[in-house]
């Protein structure tokens, strides 16, 4: 069995920011990962760096460290426009 991906839109991701008991969700390079359950993310905040429920492709360009910090962390879907 093939599994699809989600489609997640970048307003439907918004409503994902881990405030108040929702889940949070972040994206990166057109994927969309769940980073609910992750120790550096409360309540959808990272470090008072980033929030959950957006695009953090750009913002990602100046992290301390690189894009396979996201081998650890479950991907759930695609983002669309």
């Amino acid at each position: 069995m093939i599994e699809v991906e989600k489609r997640i839109s970048k307003k439907d991701l918004q409503s994902f920011d881990g405030k108040d008991g929702r889940p949070a969700y972040i994206a990166h390079n057109g994927s969309v990962y769940d980073v609910t359950d992750n120790l550096y993310w409360t309540d959808g905040n990272h470090l008072e760096s980033h929030f959950a429920g957006v695009d953090l492709t750009v913002e990602l360009g100046d992290a301390p460290h690189g894009p396979e910090v996201f081998d650890g962390v479950k991907k759930i879907g695609v983002l669309e426009d």
